[in-house]
């Protein structure tokens, strides 16, 4: 579908990318159900990219929901709330789904917070506002959006309040809300725009005032029509696009994003700054409404808990740092054939083991796999076929960056622009000789940082 906005014409695609199987039928259809309230949380001091924050509590204190529990550290960090009502306990240092060890505090569950459709309303009902925001003065929209501790919550947990700040140096004319949710199996993004559009509007409202931005445009793939209907009904009147995109992996990629709605390239190296973009997902859009809106603070968000090792699939509005764990003892439990826990997707998810884990402000699914979903060949050598080079969205050489990586060679990495590569993974699926690409290339990037630091 052609897309016309004000001169810049995107045809709703991009060059290379993948189609894997969907797979979005195990929750697609599965109504938000709210998390009864977990006996504890433990809260990593690190959720986002970027610097971590500092505690600001100390164990045996009594805190409310809500309330401030750690400072950013940095412009590029964020703050963080207690997400239940409780104790804190003993700092300890705990092993994140992506590998990393972490800083976090426990809180054991005690105190008043709304339960069930209370709590959902709490977070999303109401009222939400699409006229008389001009009120709301830019620096104070990016203010409340940094005290109420927003990341964004499509995967990327980069700090809400540095994309959506006054910028006089990069100007923005274009707000695009990302609603494509491509990768396979998850529908958390799905679900809350059929759920709750109404906040997702007003938040997308705010965020392009803070920025400047002359149009904003949520960008839906084709795969999500009844969304696409809903989010029309809710921005009539408002300004607000919505493009329908073409089902494509990586559809949601910032960069490829742009390109789909309004055809700008942003350079290699880049930022959407660059080309006057602006980019955030509809949950995280949500988030600022509540925060700018209601002064409250991230400590929810939903999370799908899918596939076919899990008993009943569903997509839950959870809070910040439940288990792993108890989000599947929620969902039923594991079925006989579970093989597999990734954090996220299969794309761009992390593969874990330990139920204990906590869930992040990042964290957008759970997704189970049976023995026959990862079934895969036996690696072999690379037979130079050239199919990770057409699928790569970003037009890489993946192979030659992966060798580079195998041999740690910091200095072909970077000839290779191996940082330009965001691991989506359509590489790795695409290669016939199973050669793990992205694990290669995530140690390659792991040899360039340590060489920066150097």
């Amino acid at each position: 579908m052609a897309l016309n906005l004000d001169g810049y014409e995107g045809n709703g695609s991009f060059a290379h990318g993948i189609h894997p199987p969907e797979r979005k039928h195990f929750s697609k259809d599965a109504a938000i159900r709210v998390m009864p309230t977990p006996d504890k949380v433990v809260l990593s001091l690190h959720q986002n990219i970027g610097g971590p924050c500092a505690p600001t509590v100390k164990a045996r204190q009594a805190v409310t929901w809500g309330e401030e529990i750690g400072k950013g550290t940095s412009f590029v960090s964020t703050t963080l709330h207690a997400s239940i009502p409780g104790v804190v306990q003993r700092p300890m240092r705990m092993t994140l789904a992506n590998g990393r060890h972490m800083d976090t505090l426990p809180i054991k569950a005690g105190g008043e917070i709304p339960e069930d459709r209370a709590l959902w309303d709490e977070i999303f009902g109401g009222t939400w506002p699409t006229t008389g925001l001009d009120a709301y003065d830019p620096a104070e929209i990016s203010r409340a959006i940094n005290e109420g501790g927003l990341v964004g919550l499509g995967g990327a947990a980069f700090p809400t309040h540095v994309k959506i700040t006054p910028n006089d140096k990069k100007p923005v004319h274009t707000l695009i809300v990302n609603g494509c949710e491509c990768e396979p199996y998850l529908t958390a993004d799905y679900s809350l725009m059929m759920e709750a559009p109404e906040p997702i509007i007003t938040g997308a409202l705010l965020a392009g005032r803070s920025v400047g931005a002359e149009r904003i445009v949520i960008g839906v793939e084709d795969n999500k029509m009844p969304a696409v209907k809903i989010l029309k009904k809710a921005a009539n009147g408002t300004g607000i696009q919505v493009a329908v995109l073409k089902t494509k992996y990586p559809q949601g990629s910032e960069k490829h994003l742009i390109q789909a709605v309004i055809k700008r390239q942003v350079p290699l190296g880049g930022l959407p700054s660059d080309v006057g973009v602006a980019i955030s997902n509809v949950g995280t859009m949500a988030g600022v409404a509540r925060a700018v809106i209601h002064k409250k603070p991230l400590t929810h968000r939903v999370i799908s808990i899918t596939g076919g090792g899990i008993a009943n699939p569903a997509n839950v509005l959870a809070p910040i740092g439940v288990s792993f764990g108890a989000l599947i003892d929620l969902c039923g439990g594991l079925t006989k054939n579970a093989a597999r826990l990734v954090a996220g997707g299969p794309m761009m998810g992390f593969a874990f083991s330990n139920l204990d884990t906590p869930v992040t402000k990042g964290t957008s699914g759970l997704t189970v796999m049976t023995k026959q979903e990862v079934a895969a060949g036996e690696q072999t050598v690379c037979v130079r076929c050239g199919q990770c080079v057409d699928a790569c969205p970003m037009n890489l050489v993946p192979t030659k960056i992966a060798l580079a990586a195998r041999h740690q060679d910091v200095d072909l990495s970077r000839r290779y622009n191996i940082m330009a590569c965001f691991e989506c993974g359509s590489c790795a699926y695409s290669c016939p000789a199973h050669i793990p690409l992205v694990q290669l290339i995530r140690a390659g990037k792991a040899s360039v940082a340590a060489a920066d630091r150097a």
